[in-house]
């Protein structure tokens, strides 16, 4: 098996000879990646912490961000970190060997599909909450989703474990396809959410309801449709970041292994890493209740960070 994935995987990486060429694509993508192992670490633990923190989300919206976030997390503690080391690895002209490389094919493979099972996951929900509305909560239960973030992360993992047996060649055509397939059945829940909304919109102004219990009604309602605008927002967001990746790989199965598809392929890579930094931003964008769990947070930080030292040794004196 190892030496099945050492032989399919090896082909589209750089050569010694095309070292020379790539090396400040390299370095750009070295550095790149160094910075963004940071924010995606950094970002997405307040992100989560902030989640949990957020007492008004459905709980079952907040299992599957925090499934999203957590993947985020690994990305940038296992896959960029490996990603970057591979990096180094041929700046210096030294063979990384195939273990490395498989791991971090692997972490790759494995976390990619959590995130992007997780964000299909998150706009099927989303698409449930809008068209099923007062039914939702009696439908999609806490133990449900649970049960499906479950096996996403192992249906993950056996997919990440497939690169051990699979030719590669073969294994990416499987995930081209799925996802493509995928894809096209997320926009269609889109367009189904988006016809959904402007009918129960032309509902409410055609009856015009006045009444409490119904304006109470309307403004669930209005949240509701604010976070499935954010949950949109990030499965754009995480569109524009993999659709390269893809676009580059088929390039080389067409034209061949040339020196410019693969530097392509390396920005193409790190802006596949980019999208966990950006999911923590679009969260705090464009959904409140997250927004202000981290301001509460900086804030907290900011007011520890800033008092007089003497306050807070008299406050541990108090304590003890």
């Amino acid at each position: 098996m190892n030496e099945l994935f050492c032989k399919d995987s090896l082909q589209y990486l750089p050569t010694y000879a095309e070292l020379a060429d790539l090396r400040s694509t390299f370095i750009a993508n070295c550095v790149l990646n160094i910075c963004l192992t940071y924010t995606s670490i950094i970002l997405n633990i307040v992100t989560i912490y902030a989640i949990r923190k957020t007492w008004t989300m459905a709980k079952t919206l907040k299992t599957l961000l925090l499934s999203l976030a957590c993947s985020d997390v690994a990305v940038g503690l296992f896959t960029q970190t490996l990603y970057s080391f591979l990096l180094v690895k041929w700046l210096q002209l030294d063979n990384p060997g195939c273990n490395t490389q498989q791991m971090w094919s692997i972490s790759s493979v494995l976390f990619s599909a959590v995130s992007f099972l997780g964000v299909v996951a998150v706009s099927v929900d989303r698409f449930l909450a809008v068209h099923l509305h007062l039914r939702y909560q009696e439908l999609v239960t806490h133990k449900r989703v649970v049960i499906v973030v479950i096996g996403i992360w192992v249906f993950s993992a056996f997919c990440s474990l497939m690169i051990l047996w699979v030719p590669f060649s073969n294994n990416y055509l499987i995930q081209l396809f799925s996802m493509s397939f995928i894809f096209i059945l997320t926009f269609l829940v889109y367009i189904r959410i988006y016809l959904t909304v402007r009918h129960h919109r032309n509902l409410i102004h055609s009856l015009q309801i006045r009444d409490e219990a119904r304006s109470d009604e309307m403004k669930n309602f209005a949240v509701l449709i604010k976070t499935t605008i954010g949950i949109f927002f990030v499965f754009i967001v995480f569109l524009i970041c993999y659709l390269p990746v893809f676009i580059c790989m088929a390039a080389i199965g067409i034209y061949g292994l040339k020196s410019a598809l693969k530097k392509l392929l390396l920005f193409s890579l790190t802006l596949v890493y980019l999208n966990s930094s950006l999911n923590p931003v679009i969260y705090c964008w464009k959904m409140r209740q997250i927004r202000h769990a981290v301001m509460g947070i900086l804030w907290k930080v900011y007011r520890r960070r800033n008092q007089p030292s003497h306050v807070i040794y008299n406050r541990r004196w108090s304590v003890v």
